[in-house]
């Protein structure tokens, strides 16, 4: 009797680990990382011009300009100054809640010193205000 309890114990315990190895054994293949401007400058070697990456970065105030085909604006990594950034040049619609001063993510790869993108993403917190109308109208 103890050795079938063994036995079942230990079946138990190697099914256990082998669900445990199925379900959260390839979590980071499915976890979707961006660099910030400063680690993508640093780490810059390892994403030549064409290989696709995330950057993700504040939109720097003052630097946002319209293009024919999208948007041209600086990213940095933090919203203080001198915090290091990089030329964004967006191919498309910019998201909804685009402005300066916001967190994107953005898709896209390097061509020469520019980060060129195709897919924006907007942070944004939980806190939603209404915009103020005129006339004091609700």
């Amino acid at each position: 009797m103890k050795r079938y309890r063994l036995l079942a114990f230990s079946g138990v315990g190697v099914v256990a680990i082998l669900a445990g190895v199925l379900l959260f054994g390839n979590l980071n293949e499915n976890l979707v990382y961006y660099l910030t401007p400063q680690e993508a400058l640093a780490q810059r070697v390892e994403f030549p011009d064409g290989r696709r990456f995330q950057l993700g970065g504040f939109v720097e105030k003052d630097t946002v300009v319209r293009t024919q085909d999208g948007l041209r604006f600086a990213v940095a990594s933090g919203v203080e100054p001198g915090s290091p950034s990089i030329t964004v040049e967006h191919h498309g619609a910019p998201a909804q809640l685009f402005q300066a001063g916001i967190g994107v993510v953005l898709e896209g790869s390097w061509q020469g010193d520019e980060f060129v993108s195709d897919t924006m993403k907007v942070k944004h917190d939980e806190n939603y205000q209404p915009p103020d109308t005129e006339g004091g109208a609700q």
